[in-house]
């Protein structure tokens, strides 16, 4: 088992691509916390992995909120006496669907809330477990969106190019003390919040569902789109030893688009 033993959060941890890397961290034998806001949800995903043996609590947590993340990192501790990883996952999805010139102030501020301010948040509150141990690994969820621009989709777009950069920064920052800092950035993957955002997509284009998910799956090298399980086999290599020369590194999971399509696809 690549995580035996090793005690991991992971935020957004109750939902798709959460919830599969929630799975595949237990199964490689790591204690978990699973972190988000839908605390039924969380406890749904503690339940099925308590079934199977597995070792998990739900922390309900809004990653944004300071206070919230200081209490989710002492529960982890005060739990399982540690933490060995860090699954920045949770996110605010891409449903804006504004150019820059109409966009509202406080949408802009939640997207950026969610998924750079909380992320940052809960970096700050886990190093200062994993520091005086000298030991930890922190995985921190981007996006293809984070690497090319997103038409309409700016806060998310910025936010996810920010993560990347938190990275980068934070692997110099941490790596003095033995902790490792990486980056995954998905392409489209099949989730309910994927699904979503594919009906919004056809129905602003006009076109069917059918048609956005083939020109999706052409848009791709590999012709396809990815899966939950996937991804999270991604995280586990990231989050475990066979990944331990790396650090401050961006693993790009996207099945081909980043080489085939250097501009993120638009149905209008």
């Amino acid at each position: 088992m690549k995580l035996k033993d090793r005690v991991a959060i992971i935020t957004g941890g109750g939902t798709g691509i959460g919830k599969a890397i929630s799975f595949a961290f237990v199964r490689e034998g790591a204690k978990i916390v699973v972190a988000a806001r839908n605390l039924p949800r969380l406890e749904e995903t503690v339940k099925a992995i308590k079934a199977k043996g597995g070792q998990a609590i739900a922390v309900q947590t809004d990653v944004s909120d300071q206070e919230q993340v200081k209490r989710m990192a002492a529960r982890t501790v005060e739990q399982f006496g540690q933490i060995d990883i860090l699954v920045n996952n949770a996110a605010r999805g891409t449903f804006n669907n504004t150019d820059v010139s109409d966009m509202k102030l406080d949408e802009w501020h939640e997207s950026l809330a969610a998924n750079l301010t909380g992320p940052m948040l809960c970096c700050r509150e886990v190093l200062k477990y994993m520091i005086p141990r000298r030991s930890g690994n922190i995985v921190n969820v981007s996006s293809v969106a984070g690497m090319s621009g997103v038409p309409r989709e700016s806060p998310y777009a910025a936010s996810k190019w920010g993560l990347i950069g938190l990275t980068e920064t934070l692997a110099i920052e941490a790596g003095k003390h033995n902790i490792r800092v990486n980056c995954i950035s998905p392409g489209a993957t099949r989730t309910q919040e994927f699904d979503d955002w594919v009906q919004t997509s056809a129905k602003t284009a006009g076109i069917s569902y059918d048609e956005v998910m083939k020109k999706l799956a052409e848009n791709n090298a590999l012709k396809r789109i990815a899966e939950t399980e996937e991804i999270a086999n991604c995280i586990v290599f990231l989050a475990s030893d066979d990944s331990s020369a790396m650090t401050g590194h961006n693993l790009v999971a996207s099945c081909g688009f980043h080489i085939t399509h250097p501009n993120m696809i638009s149905f209008d």
